[in-house]
């Protein structure tokens, strides 16, 4: 990265006594089980508002079944939708870029050396770029972004030699964070985790528990909130979704812990409460979400626009939700328990939505054939 990278800046006293009073670590992305007398209730003293939350069982949809087109990928994460068709697919623990034909056939790209896989570690978000594809990879010395021309034909495809662009993100065994999107401004955006350690969240000078944006060769847009610091909100757990809506604003869907799953409208330099608060508190220092869910309801992993909706890939939920972009507040639940667990969704361009399930991560029960990319039309 150039050097305009992010400069530690200390905090203000206050500030630094409520980040060390916090707690020192927090839960898996899901835990195996959580007390259903938590999941149920807003935090002690911050009562979520009607109008915040979906309905604690959300009316299943009617979107039709759809059809399987690629089998066998390994605990894949992220979806790359390609320039005339077909797409990448970054698969977590193996570290390899699979290709994926619009017939559905596959074939490999790249194993990305250096990757670590270890808990919900390893090769996570990936994007297509002006030639180029960009990883967010669990390393050694943490998490990291970087990017490698896509070179050859459809079917033959292979990356050129690697450019770090950012580093030194805290990771851990969970909350990584690890979604990467290039948004309609051309920049590069990224969603960290807080590591397992909450205070991070809250900390400035911190890379973990953020929103980052970054030029697209990794240097820091003069018109950040800070225009040396890549960090573009804050207070965040585990954020793993972004989509931008056709009237341009970001959403991010996050992780809560035991309370509430959160879907989020993202404004520049904006605090979203974590570990202050989870869901909305009515506390006027933090952004609210526009929807929040029961973390066994949801557990919400990637997202896309399209067809005048937001579509979200559910974990624990095992279903894709479908938000429509006129009334955020409300959502449809579609295909729950039909398809295993949801990890990503992406809008191909022409109008079809593809769903990446994500059984074989260590916590779902693969079915003979998973995981697969499901393609269906919205």
């Amino acid at each position: 990265m150039s050097d305009r990278r992010a400069r530690p800046r200390p905090l203000p006293p206050l500030a630094l006594a409520v980040v060390l009073a916090l707690a020192a670590c927090g839960p898996a992305e899901e835990p195996a089980e959580r007390p259903s007398s938590r999941a149920d209730a807003a935090p002690t003293g911050s009562p979520a508002p009607p109008d915040a939350s979906a309905p604690p069982s959300p009316p299943a949809g009617t979107l039709e079944s759809p059809e399987t087109l690629a089998t066998d990928l390994e605990s894949p994460w992220s979806i790359a939708l390609l320039p005339g068709g077909g797409a990448l697919v970054s698969e977590r623990d193996t570290a390899r870029i699979v290709e994926v034909a619009p017939d559905g056939s596959t074939a490999p790209v790249a194993e990305i050396e250096g990757v670590e896989p270890r808990g919900e570690g390893g090769l996570l978000g990936i994007a297509v770029h002006d030639g180029h594809l960009y990883w967010y990879a669990t390393r050694g010395d943490g998490n990291a972004i970087l990017r490698a021309t896509l070179e050859g034909e459809p079917g033959a495809r292979t990356l050129g030699e690697p450019a770090e662009l950012l580093t030194g993100i805290p990771a851990a065994g969970n909350h990584n964070g690890g979604r990467i999107a290039i948004g309609p401004d051309g920049m590069l955006y990224a969603t960290t985790g807080d590591a397992g350690v909450p205070s991070r969240a809250q900390d400035p000078a911190s890379l973990a528990g953020k929103i980052l944006r970054l030029e697209a060769d990794g240097s820091v847009p003069a018109d950040n909130p800070d225009p040396a610091s890549p960090v573009y909100t804050l207070g965040h757990r585990n954020p793993q979704g972004l989509a931008w809506s056709d009237d341009g604003r970001l959403f991010a869907t996050e992780f809560g812990q035991d309370t509430w799953d959160e879907l989020n409208v993202i404004e520049a330099g904006a605090n979203y409460g974590w570990p202050l608060v989870e869901g909305a508190a009515g506390d006027r220092r933090f952004a609210e979400p526009v929807q929040q869910w029961a973390p066994a309801e949801a557990s919400p992993s990637g997202m896309a626009f399209a067809a005048d909706a937001l579509w979200i890939a559910n974990l624990r939920g095992q279903s894709l939700r479908r938000v429509p972009i006129d009334d955020v507040a409300r959502s449809s639940v579609h295909w729950q328990g039909e398809h295993g667990r949801m990890r990503d969704v992406a809008a191909a361009p022409d109008g079809s939505v593809w769903a990446l399930t994500g059984s074989t991560d260590g916590r779902g029960r693969p079915a003979e054939g998973d995981d697969r990319i499901l393609v269906f039309e919205p």
